[in-house]
């Protein structure tokens, strides 16, 4: 079956007439709707808010986010060095999250030849993830099929691996789409992804979108529905890839890994290759981002612990690279624990 593209009205994250539009995330499933980004201080508040999040779209909103900051600089007259500081500012926006600071560094070199420069070659970045991921949702589809079978499969997914993550057709959920057009997907299980839901939230919205079904599990409940043997593979995507084949993804991804192994079906990590990193030599060199406690003592603003409560709210965890099947790319199949 072929699907429609559902972002061509609203698309993941776009340069229109020297600025940034993105579908703000955080609204999400409740409601659509289109964030102007303008200024430097609008994406990095984004970013840092999870309203433009993912690894992938990370990366474009790093590519887009120099071309903005050299439109910003030329408005107000930034000096060389301010605008040093300000892509900076990008770039350290989400420190576990290699393919921000990948983004940004493709488009550096354009800002020699000015702004419009700037902003042809981020589009080119943004396109250049998009034809990705599209490679990827194939490749990873081929290799589930030789795995486990030509078959209708069920896979077990966790956080949003999506097009909201993406920019276009997902990387985790890329895969899952690619079996579903296949005619080999059989139904997703769905973490909810605590603390703030990115798989209840926007996994779901993005399944419904495209008529897949599936079934949202609390994550408590992850690993208990892989022994049941619910599910014939876990497909999750990354934040950064270590050289050794560690990986940082959301945190509760390293449970569903154990629980994987145990149960005896694939674990697949689909990320472009630029979420690789080689100068990260192994998980143990990878900073985790720690966010504020009140994402874990609060919900939708109301306190659900007791008032002084202190939360350890740990954003991402790391793999050990002998827990993953395959890391799937846009150029290749790598299995790090053979």
């Amino acid at each position: 079956m072929s699907e429609k593209d559902p972002y061509a009205e609203n698309p993941v994250i776009a340069w229109r007439e020297g600025g940034i539009v993105a579908i703000d995330q955080t609204l999400l499933p409740d409601e659509v709707r289109l964030l102007r980004i303008d200024t430097v201080d609008d994406l990095v508040d984004a970013v840092v808010r999870l309203a433009v999040r993912g690894a992938p779209t990370l990366g474009a909103a790093g590519a887009l986010g120099v071309a903005l900051a050299a439109h910003q600089a030329r408005r107000s007259g930034w000096s060389a060095s301010r605008l040093k500081a300000e892509i900076g500012r990008i770039r350290d926006a989400r420190p576990t999250a290699v393919n921000l600071r990948v983004g940004v560094e493709e488009v550096v070199p354009a800002l020699a030849d000015g702004p419009e420069a700037a902003g042809r070659a981020a589009v080119a970045v943004v396109d250049r993830i998009a034809a990705a991921n599209r490679r990827i949702g194939e490749r990873g589809a081929d290799f589930l099929v030789e795995a486990c079978g030509r078959r209708p499969l069920r896979i077990h997914t966790h956080c949003n691996t999506g097009a909201l993550a993406c920019v276009e057709w997902g990387t985790g959920l890329g895969v899952i789409r690619s079996l579903h057009e296949r005619g080999l997907l059989d139904q997703v299980i769905v973490d909810e992804t605590r603390p703030l839901l990115q798989g209840s939230r926007l996994t779901c919205w993005e399944l419904d979108l495209v008529g897949i079904d599936y079934r949202v599990v609390c994550d408590g409940a992850g690993p208990f529905a892989l022994q049941q043997g619910l599910a014939d593979a876990v497909v999750v995507g990354a934040d950064r890839v270590a050289a050794n084949g560690d990986v940082a993804n959301k945190i509760g991804t390293y449970g569903l890994a154990l629980a994987a192994d145990r149960a005896g079906v694939p674990f697949v990590v689909a990320a472009p290759e630029s979420t690789i990193d080689p100068a990260t030599e192994t998980g143990a060199s990878i900073v985790v981002e720690h966010r504020a406690e009140e994402e874990v003592t609060h919900f939708r603003g109301i306190r659900v612990t007791p008032a002084g409560a202190r939360a350890l709210n740990y954003a991402f965890d790391v793999t050990p690279a002998d827990l993953v099947s395959a890391v799937v790319t846009e150029d290749r199949v790598w299995t790090p624990r053979s």
